[in-house]
């Protein structure tokens, strides 16, 4: 009897050496990572809900590390990812210190998403460019919406939350240097230019045929943001500005990742 148990231990522990410990290896190495002081991720660089240094994803503030006590890609907390691929405390709102996923505080209220970044000057151009990337973010929030419905795949739904974020931070930046919102109180699926909402119809036609359809679709998107970014960018030499618009790249990058790109 005693041979019989140790022979059994030892191919259960080849077996799961072999593979069945590899796939949740990911999600170990994230929970051996030690989360930061509230001191340590007061600052950092932008925020959604896919990509490698997801600072706000886990509700506190803009720390490039995470925060404390939310789960990370695979489960544990830290650098992978806030509330990643299966959700989490932060996604709506932060633990007390800064705004968690949706720029929200613990007390429910929005976070300024210009604070601490200086105005500077647009061109005439620049801020056409800058009203224009309004319809761009409110594009891809009202087609993820959509396809979120038609699909249920919940990564277009907790895009489109990011997506609504960015276009807060946009419709800041628009206040701030007085340009009229082209999005302002317009629902789901509306929008104020003829050619963009077609856009609206053909993307949400396209990508409710089928699953591989919609990310095909959110690949476009998103390959559209950041070409928008790029030309909206080009000379721009005010902070917060130019901010925003590495917030929006690097945001677009994560949301190409998580489609499939």
């Amino acid at each position: 009897m005693r041979r019989s148990v140790t022979i059994a231990a030892a191919a259960t522990a080849a077996t799961l050496s072999a593979g069945l410990l590899a796939v949740p290896a990911f999600g170990l190495a994230a929970t051996s990572i030690t989360s930061p002081t509230p001191r340590q991720s007061a600052t950092g660089t932008a925020g959604c809900p896919y990509g490698v240094t997801d600072p706000d994803g886990q509700g506190r503030g803009w720390g490039t590390a995470g925060g404390r006590g939310g789960p990370g890609m695979m489960g544990g907390p830290g650098r992978m990812g806030g509330p990643g691929m299966v959700g989490g405390p932060g996604m709506m709102s932060g633990d007390g210190t800064g705004p968690g996923m949706m720029g929200r505080r613990a007390d429910g209220t929005v976070a300024d998403p210009l604070a601490g970044l200086a105005q500077g000057s647009l061109t005439a151009d620049q801020k056409v460019k800058l009203a224009g990337l309004a319809e761009e973010e409110k594009l891809a929030h009202d087609v993820y919406v959509a396809l979120a419905a038609s699909t249920k795949d919940t990564r277009f739904t907790r895009i489109a939350a990011a997506e609504s974020w960015h276009l807060t931070m946009v419709r800041a930046l628009l206040t701030r240097y007085g340009i009229s919102d082209p999005t302002a109180g317009r629902p789901d699926g509306s929008f104020a230019s003829a050619q963009v909402q077609q856009q609206y119809r053909d993307l949400v036609a396209r990508g409710s045929a089928s699953a591989d359809a919609a990310l095909a679709v959110g690949r476009d998107v998103e390959n559209a943001d950041l070409a928008a970014l790029s030309g909206a960018g080009a000379g721009v030499s005010a902070q917060d500005v130019t901010t925003v618009y590495a917030r929006l790249d690097r945001a677009s990058r994560m949301h190409l990742r998580a489609f499939g790109s």
